[in-house]
């Protein structure tokens, strides 16, 4: 997790390599996640899905088509299948599970560097359950050693409430991000201990965002923002005093930090231009989220219901 901002402010965002080295190498692939350290990154951010079989696999998403070219869905495989696939993009590589990730952060001198897990569990109709996906985690976690506790190198990220409270359930005293575009719905965990927020850049743009930012720091939570490639939008997030930045390129944007001045001298008309159009653009998106959020409000409520829910054994705790 990043460290408290000193008092003078001048501390950088962290930077958080999204998938991995994703610029550079094919996604959640364990090349992503040593290029990222190569380069620097404090953290790195991936995604978590279950085998057939019940091994955590890092993918993003819960079909092998795109990263794969093969047809089929993730929760349909055994790993031992699994393991021997390749990605289609170069350097090809294989299909990390999340021990094959910590066995490697769990080696001497990688211990600064942290994990924002993305749990794949939105809806068992089309992703894991997330009371076996986040108990296999629990599992695997605790399988692995290290010598600096993996309750201070992993953040997990849950998209709603339901899946706050699983996290709670299955690992507790880990700190958690809610993930999401709307900070309508995030103000809902506001001054909750434990709970930080992984929210797209773009939505925190202008005047709400910056109420937000400034009522999370207040209340010591931390802010991570995703996905900034634009180095315009790295910039702002600098400014900002975001505490994470969760990019495909962790070098560039650490090349960012590393000239980033703080206050510019002036800013060239093609620039400030370019500027102007981004910011109108994130604004626009943000009423499109908003009308999106209004009219599926129920469903940001009750997305996540387990099958211990579903079949009458149990409620997830409030």
């Amino acid at each position: 997790m990043p460290p408290p901002p000193p008092s003078d402010g001048s501390r950088l965002p962290q930077t958080i390599a999204h998938r991995g080295f994703k610029a550079a190498f094919p996604e959640n692939s364990m090349g992503a996640f040593h290029g990222a350290v190569t380069v620097g990154a404090h953290a790195i951010e991936t995604d978590l899905h279950l085998s057939k079989d019940g091994v955590v696999v890092l993918a993003h998403d819960a079909s092998l088509k795109r990263c794969f070219g093969i047809d089929k869905k993730i929760a349909d495989c055994d790993w031992s299948y699994l393991s021997t696939l390749r990605t289609l993009r170069e350097p090809q590589q294989a299909l990390p599970r999340l021990s094959d990730l910590l066995e490697y952060l769990g080696q001497p001198g990688l211990e600064p560097i942290w994990l924002l897990l993305d749990i794949k569990a939105r809806d068992p109709i089309v992703d894991d359950d997330g009371d076996e996906l986040l108990g296999r985690t629990a599992e695997t976690i605790g399988s692995v050693p290290t010598t600096r506790p993996w309750k201070e190198r992993i953040v997990l990220g849950a998209w709603n409430e339901n899946y706050i409270n699983l996290c709670r359930e299955h690992l507790a005293g880990f700190p958690i991000a809610y993930i999401g575009f709307s900070v309508i719905y995030a103000r809902k965990f506001l001054g909750q201990p434990g709970v930080h927020f992984n929210l797209l850049q773009k939505t925190l743009v202008g005047p709400v965002g910056r109420r937000f930012i400034k009522a999370a720091g207040k209340a010591g939570q931390s802010i991570f923002v995703w996905t900034v490639n634009d180095e315009q939008w790295m910039e702002w997030s600098i400014r900002s005093e975001v505490d994470g930045v969760i990019t495909d390129d962790p070098k560039r944007f650490l090349e960012v930090c590393g000239r980033f001045g703080g206050t510019a001298g002036t800013v060239p008309r093609a620039r400030r231009i370019r500027a102007a159009r981004l910011y109108v653009g994130a604004l626009l998106m943000q009423v499109v989220y908003l009308i999106g959020v209004v009219l599926l409000w129920h469903r940001f409520s009750t997305v996540g219901r387990t099958k211990r829910v579903k079949e009458g054994l149990g409620a997830v705790k409030a």
